[in-house]
């Protein structure tokens, strides 16, 4: 594989910002790469250069925003994460409510057979139900208080995480993410900062 070039790699990230800004906008399905090129400064054709076709830029996207979610270390960084240290995760996502929205809008269009992001988000999952057992099984052992293995409880604990985000979009005055997910840690057992 050949090494991106310094500028290169400025150009494709300033592509990326302008892919996020216009889904966040527009959904996947009305966002083209027209608007995309436009809002990088580009042409269609310059953005090409850099991304295939519209599908390779929303699965980019999305990478991008797995990166940001883990300081860099990608999607398989979560595994080093503690418990209690999630509510910084939920933190973080109340301070960027865009990337949150974007990331939620995408991720309901995806349950569809024909969308580009499925296999995406079917592959995330796998890693983050992964990285969630790994993360209880850190903190309770083989089992969870309430007898659950860490594999049983992974979704659930996923679930909550993302759970929460849509109910926070939908009405951020009434459900406050990141009190809710600590009252879950509290319901598990979990001190924060322990």
């Amino acid at each position: 594989m050949t090494p991106v070039r310094p500028r290169s790699a400025e150009r494709r990230a300033e592509i990326l910002r302008a892919a996020f800004e216009v889904i966040a906008e527009r959904g996947y399905r009305g966002a083209s790469l027209a608007a995309v090129a436009e809002r990088a400064g580009l042409t269609q054709q310059g953005l090409l250069h850099h991304f295939p076709n519209k599908a390779a830029l929303l699965v980019a996207v999305l990478e991008e925003r797995d990166r940001w979610d883990t300081g860099g270390s990608g999607a398989t960084g979560r595994a080093a994460w503690r418990l209690d240290l999630l509510a910084t995760l939920v933190d973080y996502n109340a301070m960027r409510p865009g990337v949150v929205q974007t990331f939620s809008a995408l991720l309901g269009e995806s349950v569809t057979d024909d969308h580009p992001a499925r296999d995406f988000f079917t592959r995330r999952y796998a890693r983050v139900r992964a990285d969630m057992a790994g993360v209880l099984r850190a903190e309770f052992g083989e089992r969870l208080p309430g007898g659950l293995t860490p594999e049983r409880a992974a979704p659930l604990l996923t679930a909550m995480l993302d759970g929460l985000q849509y109910q926070w979009l939908l009405d951020p005055e009434a459900v406050d993410m990141a009190a809710a997910f600590r009252d879950f840690l509290g319901l598990l057992g979990v001190e924060e900062g322990k």
